[in-house]
């Protein structure tokens, strides 16, 4: 049986795993796919330290919950978005890996294959 220091940092360290699931957890949407919700977290994740909200607000973590809609809607729905955006959410991606995500033909696309 752990006992003494070291039973008190186990459960700091549960605790903290604890908090953390909780905190992601308001963000995640009935809608998402539990595929989806794994790809938004781990995007999150890896940008919440830079996106941390000053002491008086300021909206830094709306930013990056926006930039990490932009990004899977843009994935999973293939939803478009001006340039700029899409090519900083795609470099804020960096080489996160999503498995088979659906393919999308664009109108373009659609419309040059009937005028063959």
């Amino acid at each position: 049986m752990i006992g003494g220091k070291a039973a008190t940092a186990m459960e700091d360290l549960v605790s903290g795993v604890r908090q953390a699931a909780n905190f992601m957890q308001q963000f995640h949407s009935y809608l998402e796919s539990e595929k989806q919700w794994k790809a938004l977290m781990e995007f999150i994740l890896l940008h919440l330290p830079d996106y941390h909200d000053p002491p008086n607000g300021g909206g830094c973590l709306d930013q990056l919950l926006s930039n990490s809609m932009v990004w899977a809607n843009h994935l999973f729905l293939g939803c478009s978005y001006n340039k700029a955006l899409l090519d900083k959410v795609m470099e804020m991606a960096g080489g996160m890996k999503v498995e088979d995500l659906p393919q999308f033909v664009t109108r373009s696309e659609l419309m040059k294959k009937h005028q063959s």
